[in-house]
């Protein structure tokens, strides 16, 4: 059994937003190239109980906000942690981990580092030294990827020559690979297609028309399908800031408008943006396509991949222009390395495509990603920096980024508003190095609908990081600027339930630069006044800390210290601490003041609050939601 699998390498990834899928792909192509096949799934499409029976397996798996594991890798951890497994579970089983990270992060890496540590401790043998990439690095994650898989590949040769016949630099002219994209566009009559998808304006042809598109898509968008997807309609849309504040700041309130799903404080509603209608039609029309042809999408079975699971089996065409809106980034996400090579072999001019090899070597990786990464270049702007490009739809659909949802943090309470769900979004923009302009899709999309329009919103609701605590349990919570988001529902709900019963107090933590970003000012007074879930009278507070309103600048941390003493007694009352918000330095400067105000208030050494702190954490006592 094993002599059949020595020459293959089994690659295992876990992604949240399709980084690990993508150097995940990248590694297996770069090990075919040299001759190795290779299987490439997702981790949760793996039976954790076959890893035994396999020779060599590399993990790529990315880390998630406070050091969590990936959606889809939960299960697959939740596996290995069994306490059943002897140590001498994986022994014979080689293996190599590449992490991806943000060293911005306090846990950097942290899902790499355990799973390394873990399958050690399971008996399998590491090849190489785990490999940690980091969004910081001038060239992102490849910065650590590139010498790592060089390393890997010397290594894995000599366990085993059999892995690359020809020796670990000898690659394979990539043009005998490059006629094999891993989809089939099939182009379909009118005659012969099922009307029910060709003008659909209800409810249910629009959902139709979005799972039919979606489900083709469906090996790109991990776990899609597991998720319940849902309709909204907006039904307001409030600026939240003052006009020339410098900053745009929406609150939106939607309805359901099919069946409604539950949910609870502390949850993520993932929203669906539409693509410029006009944007759309340039790509459509730059790569030559006919956008009311009727088309359906598949992965082929092809040898050394896996057969598509996801393999779309209703064949219902769908008119390719609707295909692209809804699965197709073509004008807000940047292309992958990857693409720029495809597009190499595609350029029919010479001097587009030498700077399509260069920047797809190794030697052009730092000057791709000041073009591509930094700039936050679109595939439409790609395309149009090198017309003599035409690169067959096939090949589009494999590597144009796929439309993916963004995730925001609910800051409604079901308790308050039912048939409901509310956000507070920032409006996102910023100019690039080379000052260029550039919006954020899904924020810049909910601040121009108009609740009039009656727009369908798909949606699906996720559990987030921040779990909804019971009302006996006092609360500490810290959210500068829209950190205050999930707080608002927190509030919301546990001035409802005090209303019918006992509940403890909340004391809070706000931060803005002025008055003029002073979100939901009123609703935080209301509830700190009197008897309120927020009142210093009821063992609460609430305190805002505002940045720029005075010569020095105040942070949250400063407030904390100004009530170290009431903190402290509301963690003798066993309150759980709930973080918010952007995720640079506040985490950790919040992490450190707190550190401080155990170490003053419990008179301890800051090593005793730091540890202090952590058994918190440990407990579930100690919550962090952070975006970057």
């Amino acid at each position: 059994m094993r002599e059949e699998k020595r020459n293959k390498l089994l690659i295992l990834y876990a992604s949240q937003t399709g980084n690990a899928l993508d150097a995940a792909e990248r590694i297996g192509r770069e090990s075919e190239r040299r001759g190795c096949p290779v299987v490439v799934r997702p981790v949760d499409d793996y039976d954790a109980r076959c890893l035994p029976e396999e020779d060599t397996v590399i993990f790529v798996v990315s880390t998630t906000g406070q050091g969590d594991t990936p959606d889809s890798m939960k299960v697959f951890w939740r596996f290995l942690l069994q306490k059943s497994l002897s140590k001498q579970w994986l022994e014979g089983v080689r293996y190599a981990v590449f992490g991806l990270g943000d060293s911005g992060y306090q846990k950097f890496n942290f899902v790499a580092k355990k799973l390394d540590n873990r399958l050690l401790d399971l008996g399998a043998t590491a090849v190489v030294e785990r490999g940690l990439g980091d969004d910081q690095h001038p060239s992102g994650y490849e910065g650590a990827l590139d010498p790592w898989m060089r390393s890997l590949w010397r290594r894995l040769h000599q366990i085993d020559p059999s892995f690359f016949p020809q020796g670990p630099d000898h690659v394979i002219e990539e043009m005998k690979l490059i006629d094999q994209p891993k989809v089939h566009i099939t182009y379909h009559s009118i005659d012969n297609a099922a009307s029910r998808l060709s003008n659909a304006s209800d409810l249910e042809g629009i959902q139709m028309q979005l799972e039919t598109a979606r489900s083709m898509s469906a090996r790109k968008l991990s776990n899609y399908n597991n998720k319940a997807v849902c309709f909204l309609k907006m039904i307001k849309n409030q600026p939240l800031t003052k006009s020339g504040s410098g900053k745009d700041v929406r609150h939106f309130e939607f309805e359901f408008v099919s069946a409604a799903i539950e949910y609870e404080v502390g949850d993520v509603l993932e929203v669906l943006p539409s693509q410029d209608p006009a944007a759309v039609d340039t790509f459509i029309q730059r790569c030559n396509l006919d956008p009311d042809a009727l088309i359906t999408v598949q992965h082929k079975e092809m040898k050394n991949y896996l057969p598509d699971i996801h393999k779309n089996t209703t064949e219902v065409p769908i008119k390719l222009r609707t295909f692209v809106e809804l699965t197709m980034d073509v004008a807000s996400a940047s292309p992958r390395r990857y693409f720029f090579e495809v597009m190499s072999y595609f350029a029919t001019a010479e001097h587009e495509k030498e700077r399509l090899q260069y920047f797809a070597s190794p030697e052009g990786r730092d000057d791709l990603y000041k073009y591509n990464q930094k700039e936050r270049r679109t595939v439409l702007e790609v395309l149009e920096d090198f017309p003599s490009v035409q690169m067959p739809f096939d090949w589009l659909v494999q590597l144009v980024p796929p439309l993916k949802t963004r995730a925001f943090s609910i800051s409604s309470s079901p308790l308050a508003h039912p048939n409901q769900v509310h956000l507070t979004v920032s409006v996102v923009s910023w100019t690039t190095p080379y000052k260029r302009k550039r919006m954020g899709l899904c924020s810049v999309w909910l601040a121009g609908l108009d609740p009039q329009q009656g727009i369908y919103i798909p949606a699906r609701f996720q559990k987030g990081s921040l779990p909804r605590p019971p009302p006996s349990v006092p609360l500490i919570l810290i959210g500068p600027g829209t950190g205050c988001a999930p707080f608002r529902g927190f509030v919301e709900e546990r001035a409802i339930q005090s209303s019918s019963g006992p509940a403890a107090p909340i004391i809070f933590f706000f931060g803005c630069r002025n008055e003029d970003d002073f979100l939901y000012r009123e609703l935080w007074l209301s509830h700190s006044l009197n008897d309120g879930v927020c009142s210093e009278a009821n063992g609460g507070g609430f305190y805002v800390a505002f940045s720029r309103k005075q010569p020095q600048k105040v942070y949250v941390q400063h407030k904390m210290l100004e009530q170290s003493h009431r903190i402290w007694n509301l963690l003798l009352s066993k309150a759980s601490i709930y973080v918010a918000g952007s995720a640079t330095k506040m985490p950790s400067d919040v992490w450190s003041t707190f550190e401080e105000i155990i170490s003053k208030e419990g008179e301890a050494s800051r090593d005793s609050a730091a540890n202090w702190l952590k058994a918190l954490q440990r407990a579930g006592r100690y919550h962090v939601e952070a975006w970057s």
